[in-house]
C-alpha cells in the first residue's frame, strides 16, 4: 500500500493543490453535512468529519463557518449526491462522486468531460462493483504511541488495515464502521488530520507513466467542475 500512498500523495499535491477549486468543494460537503443534521458540530458527526477535512487543506475558519450559515438559510440551496461510473483511456476505470443542484447539468457536464478525453460514461452500477468503498483515517505518530498496541485496541471498532508513512499512520476499515472507529479515535483522544470515504480498486491495474500521465488529463477536468467531490481510479 505504500505506492498507494505516494499516489494519494502526489495527487492531492498536483489536483488539490489550487485553492480556488477544492475550498467552494469543501464547503458544499461542509453545508450539505450541517442541512442533513444540524449546524453543531458538538452534535452532528458527520459535520465535524467535514469540518475536519476542511482544516486538513487549510481552509480558512471563516469559510467554514459560512458553509455553515448557509445551511441555515432559509434560501440555501438543496444539494444531492449523485454518483457517475466511466471508462477512461488505457483500460482505466473511473468512478465520480458529485454533488449537485442540478442533475440535468451535471450529468452533460460529466459526460462531456468524459469523450472529449478518451473516455465514456457506462450504465449505473456496472462498474460500482469494481471498487471496495472504505473508511480511511490518518493521524500523526506520536513518540509514545505504539502501533502494534494502537492496532489491538482498535480491531473491535473495526480496523482492517494500519500502516505508516513518513510519520503518518493510515487507518483502513470498511465503510460502515466508519462512526465506530470514529468514536474510538475520540475516545483515545488521537487527533485526527483527515477521515474520509475512498472507493479502493478490488482488482487494481497497473499503468505506464506515459498511460497515467493521459488519464490523469481526464481526472483533472472531471476535478475541475464545480459539482465533481472526488474521482477514483483502479489504480
Amino acid at each position: 500500500m505504500g505506492r498507494a500512498f505516494e499516489y494519494r500523495k502526489a495527487s492531492k499535491l498536483k489536483r488539490w493543490g489550487n485553492m480556488s477549486r477544492v475550498f467552494p468543494k469543501l464547503g458544499r460537503a461542509i453545508t450539505m453535512a450541517a442541512k442533513a443534521g444540524v449546524s453543531d458540530p458538538e452534535m452532528n458527526s458527520a459535520l465535524r468529519t467535514a469540518i475536519l477535512n476542511a482544516k486538513s487543506e487549510n481552509m480558512p475558519k471563516t469559510n467554514i463557518e459560512a458553509a455553515i450559515k448557509r445551511a441555515d438559510a432559509k434560501d440555501s440551496t438543496n444539494f444531492a449526491e449523485v454518483n457517475f461510473e466511466g471508462k477512461g483511456p488505457h483500460g482505466s476505470l473511473i468512478f465520480v462522486e458529485t454533488a449537485t443542484d442540478n442533475n440535468t447539468r451535471t450529468v452533460a457536464n460529466v459526460k462531456t468531460i468524459f469523450g472529449k478525453n478518451g473516455g465514456s460514461l457506462a450504465p449505473t452500477g456496472s462498474l460500482e462493483f469494481m471498487f471496495d468503498r472504505k473508511a480511511i483515517f490518518e493521524f500523526k505518530k506520536t513518540e509514545e504511541m505504539d502501533i502494534e498496541e494502537l492496532e489491538m485496541e482498535l480491531i473491535d471498532a473495526g480496523l482492517e488495515d494500519i500502516e505508516e508513512e513518513e510519520g503518518i499512520v493510515i487507518v483502513t476499515a470498511a465503510y460502515t464502521d466508519f462512526g465506530t472507529l470514529n468514536a474510538a479515535f475520540e475516545e483515545l483522544k488521537i487527533e485526527l488530520t483527515k477521515a474520509v470515504l475512498e472507493r479502493i480498486s478490488n482488482n487494481p491495474k497497473t499503468f505506464t507513466e506515459a498511460e497515467l500521465e493521459e488519464i490523469n488529463k481526464l481526472v483533472d477536468k472531471l476535478e475541475d467542475d464545480e459539482d465533481v467531490q472526488s474521482v477514483f481510479i483502479n489504480m
